[in-house]
Order: C-alpha cells, then structure tokens, then sequence
C-alpha cells in the first residue's frame, strides 16, 4: 500500500495555526498549551513589509505615523507639505484629542479600547461626515470619562446637533443632562416601579420637579472630612507598564481608597499590578455573571435550593423537581421556556414553548404550592416581595444582601443574561457583604448607575470598610472620590504625559493641589 501523510506538525500547524479561520479566543486558548507566540522577526512587530517601511514623507515611513501618539502626530504632521489630504487626516486626528483620547495611537487595536473609547471613535467618525437630519442615539458616552473629558463631549454633542441632526442620549451624569435642550425622566423608580415617563422638560423645570433625578440633582455629597487615618500599608513593586513611570502603588489597610486621574492616567494599569502581586485581593468587576438563561439571582444568591426544600418537603416530594434544570423541566422546550424553529435559508427563531407557555416547568409540576402559591409564582416575586412572603431565616438572609445592594425590583426568577454591567457587579458585591475577605478592588462601580444608586454604593462600599476589609476603586464619581478614606490621583494627563502620581492623601487635600486636574474640577 502507498500512502502519503503530511505529517503531525504540519497537520497541527494548518488546522490551528493556518489565518484563513481567524485568531478567534477559542482557538488561541485551544492552542495555547502547545504553542508559543513571538515578535516576528522580519518585521519586528511593525506588521507592515520591507517595501512598505522604505517608504518615507519628511523623514517618517508610515509605521513611524501610526504608532504615535495623536497629539504627537499632530504636531508632526503640521510640518509636512499642506495639501487636502494632510489636511483631512489632522481635522480627524484632532478630534480624537477633542474628544480626550490624546493619548491613544492610530495603530491601537480597537479590541482592546473600553466601551467608551469606542463610543468616542464612533462619534468622531460620524462627526466628519456630511450627512445632515439623522438621528443619533448614544447609550451612556460619558462611561469611563473624567470630568474634564465629559465637557469635551459634550461640545461633540452640541456639534453633532448644531450640523442639523437629532441627538438622543441615555445618560445619568448631571453635566451631561445639564446641556439638553429637552430631558425625559423615566420612573418613579426601577423595574416593576418604573417603566414611566415622570417628567419631561427643560433642565429648569426638572431641578423643580419631585421625581427621583430632580432631588438628586439638588443634594451635594459632603466631602470627608473626618477620614480614617492610614496605619499600615500594602505596597506593589515599581513598575513601568505600559506609561507608568516606576510607580508602586501604596493602599492602605481597613480603609476606603480611591484611585483617580484623567482618562489614561493609568490607574487601571497600576491596580492591575497591585492585583497580580496580591492574589488573595477580590476583584468585583461588571463582567457578566452567567452566559446562558439557566442561571438566575436566586441560584446566584443560593436561596433557590431553600425553596425548593420547602417546596419539598410542603408537598413530601423530591426537591429536584422543582427545577427546570432537572426533573421539573418541560420535556419540549427542556426548561428553557422557548423553542426555536428551524427557518432554513433565515435564521432561527425562538418563540413560546406552548407546552409550557414559557413557564418551563411540567405542568404537573405547578399543583404543587407553598403557602397558597405554585413554584412559578415563587419566581416572579421581585426580591423585596420574595423578603416579605418567607420568613425562612436563610433565605431571608440571601435575598436582604440583594436589597441592601438596591436590586430589590429585581425577580427571583431573572436570568443573569438580562442584567446590566452595573447589575452584575452589585450582585456580586451582594454575595460578598457578610464576608472578611481583606482586599477587594472594583473597577469604577458606579458606571451605569443613577445618582440615587451611587449613593447605595458608597453606603455598601463604607459597610465593607467597616467590616475591617480593606476597599480599593478605580473611580471618576466625584460622590465617590468625596466619600474615600484615601484618595491617589494619577496624572498629570493620559497616554505618556500620565503615569505618575500626583497625589497621596484625603480627600480634602486634594482640593488644594494645583497640578491635579481631579482636584481643580473637584474644587468647583
């Protein structure tokens, strides 16, 4: 017999290493235990060929251009001969600096900018468009902004109205609200409690309303001025990663810090290292809790395997057949509560399992009661009518973690994959409340959240404090900033003009330093 094979590492080489199916991340993590990845050496990480780099203008090739930061790019392209071209690329380049994102190179890969970097790249591209009357609308682009940065936007805001188009804008921070020419309130409160349009009207006439956003904008957070007093400190190696200028990271222990500064400071760069080098600190970010439509708050919290021994032993049955993901599951739509059909040349559809009609339990499965009520019922509770209906110490005392952390609208039977960011992450800091776990660090927990909610955070974050853990945040929430312990501000500006500490201190020092810029917007 004659036969001819490839090879093992030719095979593994082009079913794994092959581009022609893209570096997905669940190939690379596949890959990864059996291989390595290094610089290439013809090019030396500058992706472009020989032909491309000998190609030069004033000096520069375009390798040169692109992996400059823009406002360096800037003032090197003003000395290159004018014509409309160059014109065109410094009127785009320049509005990424007006819109802070200074720091940042044409070369950076747009997978690793945070949501509202790419928001803000989106905006400047549209704002050199043409195109007049369309309608613009804008989930919350003031995420991960400093002050002085929110003003900036807001100028783009304004200039995508003054061009003739319609804006709409989803947004909590008051700076952003101030400059509308027409507000809409949503409430009075959330979930079940809200879906109402409370009030609409100019920015006047909401600072006179009764609704929730109208007192809030008339209260001030105080700042602390009888913060806890420093002892001992965990202090981080000095690193210089990425712009960080050898800096460690000193946070103090059983107190509130709060790390600040404009918008790639990097703040987040030198928490990380912080982070690496204590394992033992828990990082509560806004990730997404549970991928799929199986998981609820009440598996989360671990309140629903108390229900459904109550249910079980009410009705002297097995416990798993109140759950849709065991015996209790619809046998059509196997506990999902939709099903979906097959549209051949469309895609899918999911529609209403009639079997069950989205209740995803057997039907057998709902004469089954507790206290007047079927598993079903148990499910729709919101967590606070959930509180009041068992008086069972254990699930009382899950689900209150839930209310303290204002998710109290919230039902039991809500599936993770429906929360928001800001959701996620309080859910998270729910599990932790009762717990002494030492270090715990949070990116900017406020991101998504109504005035009324920050103050619920820092409320959370103080409780944590005073449970003698110690607490560390990435934040730009003035309220916030107000409320620490400690507050390290990192500047003086982004990208390679950051990376240095400015301030180390209380919150009330911090006002009075000239050269921080979170302590200038914070003095007015």
């Amino acid at each position: 017999m004659n036969s001819t094979y490839e090879g093992l590492a030719e095979r593994f080489k082009r079913q794994n290493l092959s581009d022609d199916k893209g570096r997905t991340e669940k190939r690379l993590k596949k890959i990864d235990e059996y291989s390595a990845s290094i610089t290439c050496p013809l090019c030396k990480g500058k992706r472009f060929s020989e032909a491309a780099l000998s190609s030069k203008i004033s000096g520069y090739n375009i390798y040169d251009l692109v992996s400059m930061q823009v406002d360096q790019l800037v003032e090197t392209l003003a000395a290159f001969p004018k014509n409309p071209i160059v014109n065109n690329i410094i009127a785009r380049v320049q509005s990424l600096i007006n819109i802070g994102l200074d720091y940042v190179a044409l070369s950076r890969e747009t997978g690793t900018l945070s949501g509202g970097e790419s928001q803000r790249v989106k905006m400047v591209k549209y704002l050199s468009s043409s195109l007049t009357d369309l309608l613009y609308i804008f989930d919350e682009p003031s995420i991960g902004l400093h002050a002085r940065d929110v003003h900036r936007l807001n100028s783009l805001l304004t200039e995508l109205r003054d061009k003739g188009n319609t804006v709409i804008v989803v947004e909590h921070d008051p700076d952003v609200i101030k400059i509308a020419d027409y507000i809409i309130d949503m409430g009075p409160k959330a979930g079940s409690d809200g879906g109402k349009v409370v009030f609409s009207g100019s920015y006047e006439a909401l600072h006179q309303s009764d609704t929730l956003t109208g007192r809030f904008l008339e209260q001030q957070t105080p700042i602390n001025l009888s913060p806890k007093k420093p002892v001992e400190f965990y202090e981080s190696s000095a690193s210089s990663l990425h712009n960080l200028k050898n800096v460690s990271l000193r946070v103090s222990k059983g107190i509130f810090t709060v790390v600040t500064g404009v918008a790639g400071s990097g703040k987040s760069t030198l928490v990380g290292v912080f982070a690496k080098e204590f394992p033992a600190a828990v990082s509560i970010d806004q990730n997404p809790i549970g991928a799929n439509v199986r998981s609820n708050t009440a598996t989360f919290t671990g309140a629903m395997d108390r229900i459904r021994q109550l249910f079980a032993t009410e009705n002297n049955v097995a416990p798993g057949l109140f759950s849709y993901n065991s015996e209790g599951a619809c046998e059509t739509c196997k506990g999902i509560g939709t099903v979906e059909i097959n549209l051949s040349f469309m895609d899918n559809l999911s529609v209403t399992c009639t079997e069950c009609e989205g209740k995803r339990y057997k039907k057998e499965v709902l004469n089954y009661n507790y206290r007047g009520i079927n598993i079903v019922d148990v499910m729709n509770m919101t967590i606070f009518e959930a509180v009041e209906f068992f008086d069972d110490k254990d699930i009382h005392g899950k689900l209150q973690e839930v209310v303290d952390v204002g998710l109290a609208y919230m039902t039991l039977g809500q599936p993770l994959s429906t929360l928001s960011g800001g959701e996620c992450q309080r859910l998270k800091l729910a599990k932790e409340l009762r717990k002494k776990s030492g270090i715990y660090i949070l990116d900017e927990p406020t991101t998504g959240l109504h005035m009324s909610d920050v103050q619920v955070i820092i409320g959370i974050l103080r409780r944590m404090v005073e449970r003698g853990n110690t607490v560390l945040v990435i934040e730009h929430n003035f309220d916030v900033i107000k409320s620490a312990d400690w507050v390290i501000d990192l500047g003086p500006d982004g990208g390679g003009k950051g990376g240095e500490i400015l301030f180390e201190g209380p919150p009330e020092k911090l006002v009075q330093h000239d050269k921080s810029i979170t302590g200038q917007f914070l003095s007015r």
